[in-house]
């Protein structure tokens, strides 16, 4: 009998790769979008998973237009909110695990130091207020929770950072990128196999999880430029320049500082992700492909 793992948000950047990689592995796998499970509808998620039976339920499914939330409200709370406690009441009635993934913008981004899992939460965004409520209704309404906080994160499927940058790079004859905000950038294929090793196991509880060590916007864009001059061969012709936060003023406010501490991953004894780098690398030889 292979394991049940229910996906939700599986048409998404990270939820594609969740998928891919369960199937791979000899799961059980129902792929939930839009059109098989809406998550604002309670009824709906009790449905399609009481009648799945999963053993595990991976929420993947979030608002994550973080600019268009600081002014629709209701939409990011349905969401990330409403949602999320439909998905983890439905989880809790099939006896499920569940994984939550969550974000760095739960923080407010002004410390000095790398955030931990235990360290309070002060979100500064619509984006990180109403992904911080799913925390708390997960936490109340499920008893076998994992919390997974990421940041940065881009892959093969859907838009991106990397992407993008890959192709202003070669269209734009200057490109500022903000050197004043901080972070890790995860490569979602990274991401999942971490997810997978989690679920196998009981140690529930919050986890912060990216690609190890620290770069700016600007780093981060520089590496993709060289690595993918090497990897690609591409040519990039814009020239890159650092930039303050303040020059490009956003709806929603930017944590000034990401980083953050896989303390979780540590004291679990579990398989921490390689660095953000080496999962660039990877990334660019998939696109290669």
């Amino acid at each position: 009998m292979s394991t049940k793992v229910l996906v939700t948000g599986a048409a998404g950047q990270l939820g594609r790769d969740v998928v891919l990689l369960l199937e791979s592995r000899g799961y059980e796998v129902l792929a939930c979008d839009r059109q098989e499970m809406d998550i604002t509808d309670l009824d709906q998620c009790d449905k399609v998973i009481g009648e799945f039976g999963p053993e595990v339920v991976i929420h993947c499914a979030a608002h994550t237009a973080v600019d268009a939330a600081e002014t629709d409200v209701d939409a990011a709370y349905l969401i990330n909110a409403v949602g999320t406690r439909n998905v983890a009441l439905a989880s809790e009635k099939a006896g499920a695990k569940l994984v939550y993934i969550s974000t760095d913008y739960v923080f407010d981004g002004q410390g000095s130091q790398p955030y931990h899992e235990y360290d309070n939460t002060d979100p500064k965004s619509i984006y990180g207020k109403s992904k911080r409520a799913g925390e708390i209704l997960v936490q109340t309404l499920s008893s076998k929770y994992f919390i997974v906080r990421t940041s940065w994160v881009y892959g093969k499927y859907g838009n991106n950072f990397v992407k993008t940058m890959l192709k202003f790079g070669q269209e734009k004859p200057v490109l500022q990128v903000v050197d004043d905000q901080k972070g890790s950038p995860t490569y979602t294929v990274d991401l999942a196999n971490f997810l997978l090793e989690l679920i196998g196991t009981e140690k529930y509880g919050i986890y912060h999880a990216s690609n190890t060590e620290v770069c700016t916007w600007y780093e981060f864009t520089q590496a993709i430029f060289a690595e993918a001059e090497e990897i690609l061969g591409l040519k990039f012709t814009a020239k890159l320049e650092p930039c303050t936060t303040e020059q490009f003023p956003r709806p929603a406010p930017r944590p000034r500082n990401s980083v953050m501490e896989h303390l979780s991953i540590r004291t679990n004894g579990l398989q921490d992700l390689r660095s953000w780098r080496e999962g660039l690398k990877s990334f660019l030889l998939e696109l290669k492909v």
